[in-house]
């Protein structure tokens, strides 16, 4: 056994097993479990409780019984347990960007840029629990004051997605707990064990018993549903699918429940024939393989110029082939393994359908016969209208290339989709830049850059992406009722 082997096998003996509620550690109801696979091996990490119905309402209770106290407890105080929380967590950032890597696959050098990520929703909404204010007056006829305030929604239910253990989880989490909101948090089934290693951390630096409880379970559909229509939660956030997203969208409809919906994306990234081509090869690297293609964010659409596709995709080509895959823990590995077999069967699928549309491989293009869910970093060019990678999300290390003549068309097929999360351009033409800006139906966009995130910024999309924004000032008001009062006088 390695040096290496041994301090991942202590790091996972660290990491709580159990269901997180009303503070305490326990196992599911009738001691069910389920697995937890790594997916560069094929192998079981650890066994982890799996939460039934019963285990769901029991979190829900907690998270109600604790909502009177957290929201009156005084904003310095959360704020506090915030940063706390964010101090502690940079001190064990090598473990949890390895915990990342072990459970999703993403090499180790992405997985410490998670955890750096992840920290600052942390840090920002322990800044934000101070300041949530409101507004204080006289009416305009003279006949009163008029008092604005801000008050928590009440209790709240996440469900988190596989691709971003930790950051998803702190972006969801800090705002609610400045807010003054408790908390069920549902972790992916296939990652759950960074979310149950961050709340171990959160119980460390001191959040109350119930303020936040978490429930891991196999059974995603049968255990939300009953806490969805629980009338006592206030708030459903989710991060996934489109299609899954509109079922939780309506389910939550009958409770008239607050939603932030984080959807799925089908991201442009255009490139007019004034771009700095070096640093659209370096932006595209980025949009697209971060995370191993597999994040809603990704680049998915490379709409190219003709007159500078062809040294484009000689570039990014070159590139791309000599990118390293293998296990995210292996020194100078740049490709880990996407999460199942599922995600590399449609990676297959979709490029099989644009060469069989006149498209051609130009590197990579094949699942990895290894042990593992690997499928090679690929660079697919002269994508013709119609094939399905132009429509689907791909969330793989695909690189798909389309081209455009002028402006109004690379408009058009930039937006020619259900989708608008976010776009990403290059030109150094200043005016152009701007009539992109105010043209592309995205809820945001990366401008001569890959990589868009902070957790100072607003995150959310348009269209069928998603309701409201997480992250920045907007980020808490997704937590917040406003209450009006008129006094006379």
């Amino acid at each position: 056994m390695t040096e290496q082997t041994t301090h991942e096998s202590e790091l996972l003996a660290s990491v709580p097993t159990g269901l997180y509620i009303g503070g305490e550690w326990v196992s599911a109801e009738g001691g069910g479990t389920l697995p937890v696979i790594d997916p560069s091996t094929g192998e079981v990490l650890v066994r982890i409780a799996d939460a039934s119905v019963a285990d769901g309402t029991r979190a829900l209770d907690a998270a109600v019984a604790a909502q009177e106290s957290w929201a009156a407890t005084p904003p310095r105080q959360r704020g506090e347990i915030l940063r706390r929380a964010f101090d502690l967590l940079q001190e064990r950032a090598d473990d949890f960007a390895l915990l990342m890597t072990l459970e999703m696959g993403k090499p180790l050098a992405e997985a410490r840029g998670e955890v750096t990520y992840g920290g600052e929703f942390l840090r920002w909404f322990s800044e934000e629990a101070v300041r949530i204010s409101g507004r204080y007056g006289l009416n305009p006829e003279g006949t009163g004051r008029m008092l604005v305030s801000q008050r928590p929604v009440g209790p709240c239910f996440f469900i988190t997605p596989w691709n971003f253990p930790l950051a998803m989880a702190t972006r969801k989490i800090a705002p609610a707990l400045a807010a003054g909101c408790t908390v069920v948090v549902k972790p992916a089934e296939l990652t759950p064990l960074t979310t149950l290693a961050f709340v171990k951390l959160l119980e460390e630096v001191g959040l109350p018993a119930g303020v936040v409880n978490v429930i891991t379970t196999s059974h995603s559909q049968s255990v939300s549903a009953p806490i969805i229509a629980d009338p006592r939660l206030r708030k459903l956030s989710f991060t996934g699918s489109t299609e899954v997203g509109r079922k939780l969208i309506a389910q939550a409809a009958e409770g008239v429940l607050r939603v932030s919906m984080e959807l799925g994306g089908n991201a442009p990234f255009v490139v007019f024939e004034d771009a700095d081509l070096d640093a659209a090869v370096e932006g595209a690297l980025a949009a697209k393989f971060r995370n191993i293609g597999q994040a809603c964010t990704a680049a998915n659409r490379f709409i190219v110029h003709s007159s500078v596709a062809d040294e484009f995709a000689r570039r990014v080509t070159e590139r791309v082939s000599a990118m390293r895959l293998g296990r995210g823990t292996d020194d100078g590995v740049q490709i880990g393994p996407l999460i199942d077999d599922a995600a590399v069967e449609k990676a297959e699928k979709l490029v099989a359908d644009a060469v069989a549309r006149g498209a051609s491989v130009t590197t990579g293009g094949s699942r990895v016969d290894r042990a593992g869910t690997f499928f090679e970093p690929t660079v697919v060019t002269g994508v013709t209208p119609g094939s399905d990678i132009l429509t689907n999300e791909i969330f793989g290390p695909v690189l798909a290339i389309a081209t455009f003549d002028d402006e109004d068309e690379a408009v058009r097929l930039a937006n020619d989709t259900e989708f608008g999360l976010v776009s990403y351009v290059y030109t150094q033409g200043l005016a152009r830049g701007h009539r992109m800006i105010d043209r592309l139906d995205t809820g945001m966009m990366g401008l001569n850059v890959g990589v868009i995130s902070n957790a100072a910024a607003p995150f959310g999309g348009v269209k069928q992406s998603g309701i409201g924004r997480e992250g920045g000032p907007e980020g808490i008001h997704e937590y917040l009722s406003t209450k009006y009062t008129l006094i006379p006088g």
